[in-house]
């Protein structure tokens, strides 16, 4: 199947700036993300191509070979680091690690094994979890404290999943190496395969005793209480990295990496855009007629507002540095108030009477500038 553009699937102009590709694959790695689309294979899907898309399009010359002559400018992959066909989720999360941002690392990995120096090292899983936030943690930052089931390593062994005196010898399929090699003969010639040693699981030792605590493998299921750090201007859909606090490694190694996906409580009365923040203000229309001050929500408490006499609805009246901070601490954000006009739709006698009075003046009919002023406004709101 022919691929996609990629503007088209990161919904970004070809004229488009690196930030404004890089916030764009942001909201699509945040809408397809594995953890928000549990078993859709679709979403995994489209977080696959716009990881893809991202990865061309921030690149200066992939996105040069490919604004001039398509895909078939990268040589049928999306270049470099994983690209095409041959990507997996492993692939993206820890190639686009840092999309986020500052402290925020990739969405992580899967466990498995790493190798240095040619020597082969176990890693534990990653463990994922969630925390909710209320707007003002946020804003201030927080401390959160979280216990989690995760495997730690066996104190009765000392995660090596030998009994106490117990000893171990090499393995003798592998020598020692945990993986074995294979040579097999096609017909393009011989392929050399390479794969975790069945023998002894990858160990390179094989344990004459096993420990009965662990059952051998030298780690055990406990709770822990894990402090989390998270600072001030996270968005919903990052995810905070804390390096060593997943699973243990099975008889040695390292640990995996716990990964905290944040997640945002709605505030009843602001609503946040980046780093600013919206609240909606409705006026009575004396109020807007005559001005006057009211109170106005922000996240560290109320706030007092002038309101100029004709404030007409739809203006927007701009609190500099009461949104929320950015996560890069590169500035605040700003609250905005919206203002709306409340028309009372049942008066009583005096009421009514008073208002047919107000509209008999000419002070209060609107003229043809006023008029076009007004559509103008909600106008250019729309655009």
């Amino acid at each position: 199947m022919a691929k996609r553009d990629y503007y088209e699937i990161l919904e970004v102009s070809k004229s488009a700036s690196v930030d404004e590709i890089k916030k764009a694959y942001r909201k699509k790695a945040i809408q397809y993300h594995p953890d928000k689309n549990p078993g859709d294979k679709q979403s995994e899907e489209n977080f696959k191509e716009a990881a893809e898309a991202y990865e061309v399009l921030s690149d200066p010359d992939k996105r040069q070979r490919y604004d001039q002559y398509g895909h078939a400018g990268l040589g049928g992959a999306a270049g470099g680091g994983f690209g095409g066909a041959n990507m997996n989720m492993e692939d993206i999360f820890s190639h686009f690690g840092d999309i986020f941002g500052g402290h925020f690392g990739g969405f992580g990995g899967f466990g498995g094994s790493q190798r240095s120096s040619g020597q082969r090292v176990r890693k534990g899983s990653d463990l994922r979890v969630k925390v909710k936030l209320t707007l003002a943690e946020v804003a201030a930052g927080v401390e959160k404290k979280i216990k989690v089931k995760k495997y730690v390593s066996c104190s009765h062994c000392n995660g090596s999943g030998a009994a106490h005196g117990s000893s171990t010898s090499t393995c003798p399929t592998c020598n020692g190496q945990g993986r074995v090699t294979r040579v097999q003969n096609t017909i393009l010639g011989q392929m050399q395969t390479a794969s975790e040693c069945p023998t002894c699981g990858g160990d390179g030792k094989i344990v004459k005793d096993k420990c009965t605590f662990c059952n051998g493998e030298g780690i055990v299921r406990e709770d822990e209480v894990i402090t989390i750090n998270i600072p001030a201007g996270v968005m919903e859909g990052m995810q905070l990295s804390m390096s060593g606090k997943g699973n243990a490694a099975r008889r040695g190694g390292v640990n995996g990496d716990l990964l905290v996906l944040v997640e945002e409580e709605p505030h009843p009365e602001l609503i946040r855009d980046e780093n600013d923040l919206i609240y909606n203000l409705l006026l009575t229309v004396p109020m807007a007629t005559l001005g006057g001050s009211v109170e106005v929500p922000t996240v560290e408490g109320k706030v007092k507002v002038t309101i100029a006499p004709g404030t007409q609805p739809g203006k927007v009246l701009r609190l500099r540095g009461k949104g929320l901070p950015n996560v890069n601490r590169y500035g605040t954000g700003d609250l905005l108030v919206n203002i709306g006009v409340y028309i009372p739709e049942n008066l009583n006698k005096e009421e009514k009477q008073t208002m047919e009075k107000l509209g008999k003046s000419d002070n209060v009919k609107p003229n043809a500038a006023a008029s076009r002023n007004f559509f103008a406004h909600f106008r250019n709101m729309f655009e």
